[in-house]
């Protein structure tokens, strides 16, 4: 919705000297000017320009609500907004953001033409059975520009814009896709495996990861289960309980009350990852039950810091394959 304009202002007395003002005014019109008393008493351009005009892709203030190109359904709930993860603040790494690099560019190699767009901080679009999610679910108290671009669930891109300038190291957003699998019991999947593929700017503070919510979905009672697969100055909560090897990797596993970290040992890029062999690694451990559920399975960037200038985070590739 454009906001209106300020209203005109008010055209002020004419001074004495208005006989003059009208003698130039009809000798402009004489010779087809466009001079107006208006334009001699303000100025050309004085006004500003009334609003309802385009709006240039990614150019809303932070707040405001970029309406998809195409029809677009956003009726999922969100339910980062009401996450019970425990901070990571004290364990943070300094920014160690390149300062010379130039900024990344709001563009995306693979989606030049995205049919959805967004900058609210609730922002998202329902693609076949995923949700792509701008979730910009902490942003309150910080300077954040998000502006989530996708041509479809497994092909789409942020440009974010944030800084750890406060030094408290947390996380402001997370934009994301996720598929919801409404608490089917883990013990009746056969294989639950994820493949994706990322791009990060290598700048600021941040990791690719996918978030797992089990046994309910952010809600007091649920289980988060992160696989960080890209790590870029972040430290996860709690402390390390353990080393495990799945799927061909090795990861730290690190635990702090109802959040599970699996933080890969080498940074990778794309790949496929078996979840069910950790959600039944977790279940060994016997840090959640056999009768546990699955409720939400995401994957995306959760972003510290960008170093005080946009950087652009991009996602392909992605998919769920269950049995």
């Amino acid at each position: 919705m454009h906001r209106a304009g300020p209203p005109p202002p008010r055209l002020r007395a004419l001074p004495r000297w208005a006989g003059v003002v009208t003698g130039v005014v009809a000798v402009c019109a004489l010779v087809g000017g466009a001079l107006t008393v208006r334009d001699l008493a303000f100025g050309r351009g004085g006004r500003p320009a009334a609003a309802g005009g385009t709006r240039s892709v990614g150019a809303a203030p932070p707040g405001s609500r970029l309406l998809p190109v195409a029809s677009a359904s956003a009726s999922r709930p969100s339910p980062r907004s009401s996450s019970p993860r425990p901070t990571r603040a004290a364990t943070r790494s300094p920014d160690p953001s390149a300062q010379a690099a130039p900024p990344a560019p709001a563009t995306s190699a693979s989606c030049a033409h995205p049919v959805f767009q967004t900058s609210d901080p609730a922002g998202g679009w329902t693609s076949g059975s995923y949700f792509v999610y701008n979730n910009m679910w902490n942003v309150s108290n910080y300077s954040v520009q998000q502006t989530l671009y996708a041509c479809s669930y497994h092909d789409w891109y942020v440009v974010a814009n944030m800084n750890n300038d406060s030094g408290d190291g947390a996380v402001k957003t997370y934009p994301n896709v996720h598929e919801d699998f409404g608490e089917r019991a883990i013990s009746s999947f056969h294989s639950i495996s994820s493949t994706f593929a990322e791009q990060s700017p290598h700048r600021g503070i941040y990791e690719d990861a996918y978030d797992i919510w089990l046994n309910g979905v952010a809600t007091s009672g649920s289980t988060e289960v992160m696989v960080w697969t890209e790590n870029f100055g972040q430290s996860p909560s709690g402390s390390l309980q353990a080393s495990a090897s799945l799927g061909g990797r090795t990861y730290k596993v690190y635990r702090s009350g109802s959040y599970i970290a699996f933080v890969a040992d080498t940074n990778f890029t794309s790949g496929t990852v078996n979840l069910l062999q950790v959600f039944d690694w977790i279940i060994g451990k016997g840090w959640i039950g056999p009768s546990s559920t699955l409720g939400q399975i995401d994957y995306g960037a959760e972003l510290v810091s960008t170093g005080g200038s946009p950087a652009t985070f991009s996602f392909t590739g992605f998919s769920i394959a269950t049995s």
